[in-house]
């Protein structure tokens, strides 16, 4: 019986542990993707205008 109860509270522990890690994307975050997006499209531009 004490094996579920120390099962249940890992469980718990876990479960609060890893809800926390989790957060919205900050500016610079926002930033870096806006970046990465901007770099993809010059690549398509000029390999389109390769062709």
């Amino acid at each position: 019986m004490k094996n579920f109860a120390y099962a249940g509270l890992v469980a718990a522990v876990l479960s609060l542990g890893l809800s926390a890690c989790y957060q919205e994307d900050g500016p610079m975050e926002e930033m870096g993707e806006a970046a990465d997006e901007a770099v993809g499209d010059a690549k398509r531009a000029v390999e389109d205008a390769a062709d």
